[in-house]
C-alpha cells in the first residue's frame, strides 16, 4: 500500500449523566476504496449497562475489542457473549450490551472484501455473530496487542490499513458478476431492477440470485431492501422526525405505510421510535426507551 499524508483524524466526544464515549474515525486510504467502509476507534465508559441497536446496513462488521467482552442477541435471537468478532448481513436488528465499558476499534468492509478476507461464502455469517478467531485463525491476538500497545489513534488506524491491505491483496476476489451486481446496487441505493441486472451480466434472475445469495449473504432483492432502509436511516439522523413522509419517498418507498413496515421488520421498532432512542455525538440507537441520559446538559457536561 503506498505511502500517503495522513487524512485528518476526527474524534467526537460525549459526557453526561450516563458516562462518556469518544469515537475517532479517519478516511481510510484510497488503495482500499469500495472494500473498507469505515473505520474507527471507540473508548466508552458508562455507569450502567448501556444496550444499543444495531440495525441491518450494507457492510460486514469487524470488532476489534481491547478489553471487555460484549452480549449479543442476533438477528434471530441467538444470545452469545463475544470479545472481538463479526457479523454477517442481516434481515432483522441485533442488540448489544456491555457492562459499562469498552474500548476497541471496529471496521466496516464490503460483502465482496469481507468474502475475499474471511475466506468464507458469507451465506454462512448471515443473521450471526461470530468469533473472530473462528474466521481468521490465531493471528487475532497477535493483532489485537499490537494494535493495544499503539501510542495514537492514527498509528492504530496505519496499522489496521496496511494489514486489510496485505490481507485482501493475498485473498482470491468475489466473482466479477458478483460483485458487479453489488456495486450496481450500491451507485443506485437499491433501485436497479434485478431481472434487467442479471441480464445484463448474462445470468438468468434466478441464477444471479443465488449466487449473490451464496457469496455475499442476501439475495440481490433483500440487500437493496437494506440499502433503501440504510439511506432513510441516514436521513433520519440529520432530521428531526417531523418529515418522515418526504424522507419515504426520496429513499424510494412507495409511502411512509411502506417505510414504516421496512423499521418494524429490520429495527424493530417505528421510524419515530428510532429517532427517539438516537444517543448524542455518534453514540448510536439506544436499545430500550429508557436509556437515562439528557441530551440538552451533554454540551455543558462535556
Amino acid at each position: 500500500m503506498p505511502d500517503r499524508p495522513r487524512q485528518p483524524l476526527e474524534v467526537r466526544r460525549h459526557a453526561s449523566e450516563l458516562g462518556s464515549w469518544e469515537m475517532a474515525t479517519r478516511r481510510p486510504h484510497p488503495a482500499l476504496a469500495g472494500q473498507v467502509l469505515r473505520i474507527a476507534g471507540y473508548v466508552e465508559r458508562t455507569r450502567v449497562p448501556l444496550s444499543r441497536l444495531e440495525a441491518p446496513f450494507s457492510g460486514i462488521v469487524v470488532i476489534l475489542s481491547f478489553d471487555e467482552q460484549l452480549r449479543l442477541v442476533d438477528a434471530v435471537g441467538r444470545d452469545q457473549v463475544h470479545t472481538s468478532f463479526t457479523a454477517g448481513l442481516s434481515d432483522g436488528p441485533t442488540f448489544t450490551e456491555h457492562a459499562g465499558s469498552q474500548h476497541g476499534m471496529q471496521v466496516d468492509l464490503s460483502p465482496p472484501a469481507a468474502r475475499a478476507l474471511l475466506g468464507v461464502p458469507l451465506r454462512e455469517l448471515t443473521n450471526s455473530v461470530v468469533a473472530l478467531e473462528d474466521v481468521i485463525g490465531s493471528a487475532v491476538p497477535v493483532l489485537l496487542e499490537r494494535l493495544y500497545e499503539q501510542p495514537s489513534w492514527d498509528r492504530r488506524f496505519d496499522l489496521v490499513e496496511r494489514e486489510l491491505a496485505r490481507r485482501l491483496a493475498e485473498a482470491p476476489p468475489v466473482p466479477s458478476p458478483i460483485a458487479g451486481a453489488w456495486r450496481r446496487l450500491c451507485d443506485t441505493c437499491g433501485r436497479a431492477e434485478i431481472g434487467e441486472l442479471a441480464r445484463e451480466l448474462g445470468y438468468s434472475r434466478r441464477r444471479l440470485s443465488g449466487r449473490f445469495n451464496e457469496e455475499l449473504g442476501l439475495s440481490p432483492k433483500a440487500f437493496a431492501r437494506v440499502l433503501r432502509f440504510e439511506r432513510a436511516t441516514e436521513r433520519l439522523t440529520r432530521d428531526d422526525g417531523s418529515r418522515f413522509a418526504e424522507i419515504a419517498q426520496d429513499c424510494g418507498y412507495y409511502d411512509q405505510a411502506h417505510m414504516n413496515r421496512d423499521f418494524r421488520q429490520f429495527a424493530g421498532v417505528s421510524p419515530s421510535q428510532y429517532v427517539g432512542r438516537l444517543l448524542p455525538d455518534g453514540g448510536g440507537v439506544a436499545g430500550s426507551d429508557d436509556v437515562p441520559f439528557i441530551q440538552d446538559e451533554a454540551a455543558a457536561a462535556a
